[in-house]
């Protein structure tokens, strides 16, 4: 549904930090959304996080969790950066990881909508590898005007 190109029209982040390679089911009716991260044994975290054993850092699975739903706010906003808007990675809440993520695996990145109060807004996230849930967290943004 999103190429890399469009996705780079919703999030700011660039090389090594975007974290979302496709997006490929979005409802903002059900206010869903659901991505994936293709991991490469080229990805530089590899080279120093634990490099005789490689997994991704739990941090940057927890962004790419992120990343995915603020894609997710700004189409059910039906605005983007451009247009003078971000959203901050501010917290996280029921954080649980299950199972290490590997090179060579597909990370799957669900979110829902939960609720937004002023300028926070909250997301029930999912990363999963091969159908299984690897992490699971309310993932909390701030609305900011540029």
């Amino acid at each position: 549904m999103m190429d890399i190109n469009e996705i780079r029209e919703y999030l700011p982040h660039r090389y090594p930090f975007l974290l979302v390679d496709r997006v490929v089911e979005l409802d903002t009716e059900a206010q869903t959304i659901r991505a994936y991260k293709n991991v490469s044994i080229n990805e530089p975290f590899f080279n120093g996080h634990f490099p005789a054993h490689p997994i991704m850092p739990g941090v940057l699975i927890i962004e790419a969790m992120a990343q995915a739903a603020g894609i997710l706010g700004f189409k059910i906003l039906n605005t983007k950066p451009a247009d003078g808007t971000l959203y901050y990675f501010v917290g996280t809440d029921k954080l649980r990881f299950r199972q290490p993520v590997l090179p060579g695996d597909q990370l799957i990145l669900e979110a829902q909508f939960l609720r937004k109060k002023g300028q926070i807004w909250r997301f029930a996230c999912r990363a999963l590898v091969d159908g299984k849930a690897v992490c699971s967290a309310e993932i909390v943004c701030a609305e900011r005007a540029l």
